[in-house]
């Protein structure tokens, strides 16, 4: 016989596949955390995964005006997504500063971060102190510095993450987890993965999201045929 204060926990996991120079997996990010917040009966463990929008940048990135204007051309409607991002950005509490950042750069060493950050717990916490590092404040997340400082102030040892950043430790682990995204059908980020059930792709609403928790849910407790 049960008792009334026996409490089920019901737990889930999310893959949530992104790049860390995408301004709508920022946005994507703050959207998901308010749709876990709705759902408070459940334990969800988010993990997040790479996913390169441009793996063809060199090692040190390049100049962002420069990769923009080769990428769209003059104009190009950069200024007016821009605006419609920073509008959805500011509804989520995110105050993009498109102007302050002077670098594109190449995202793998970031996606290295994100996945020894997992190992110690702090793997949100490095995600979102990425994407503020480069939205919010114009930083290089492609410098070994920077990415060091970010490993640091989210409890991890910075200086030996500065250290394995030197090396090759990781790359073609996280290259591979990059090219299976790209096998599984991903080809915009973000995407995420509810309980190896339900994929959505775009930065959707957390009334949306809670329903996609839902169904996964639903599907997970069916038998298996």
């Amino acid at each position: 016989m049960s008792s009334p204060f026996d409490i089920q926990v019901v737990q889930m996991q999310i893959d949530f596949i992104s790049d860390t120079v995408c301004p709508w997996c920022f946005i994507g990010k703050r959207r998901l955390a308010r749709a876990i917040a709705m759902r408070p009966a459940i334990s969800f463990d988010v993990r997040y995964r790479p996913y390169r929008l441009d793996p063809s940048l060199p090692k040190g990135g390049m100049d962002r005006d420069a990769y923009m204007t080769a990428k769209f051309g003059k104009g190009g409607g950069v200024e007016d997504a821009q605006k419609v991002i920073a509008a959805e950005g500011a509804k989520e509490g995110i105050e993009f500063d498109f102007a302050a950042i002077r670098r594109a750069p190449n995202t793998l060493d970031s996606h290295r971060l994100i996945r020894w950050a997992a190992l110690t717990g702090a793997q949100d916490e490095v995600v979102e102190r990425l994407f503020a590092a480069y939205f919010e404040n114009g930083e290089d997340i492609g410098d070994i510095r920077v990415l060091a400082d970010i490993a640091d102030v989210s409890g991890m040892d910075g200086a030996q993450v500065a250290d394995m950043l030197e090396s090759d430790q990781d790359l073609a682990l996280v290259e591979r987890e990059d090219q299976l995204a790209r096998e599984m059908g991903v080809t915009g980020v973000p995407a995420m993965i509810f309980a190896n059930k339900v994929a959505v792709s775009g930065a959707r609403e957390p009334q949306v999201l809670t329903m996609v928790i839902d169904k996964a849910l639903e599907m997970a407790a069916q038998p298996e045929s």
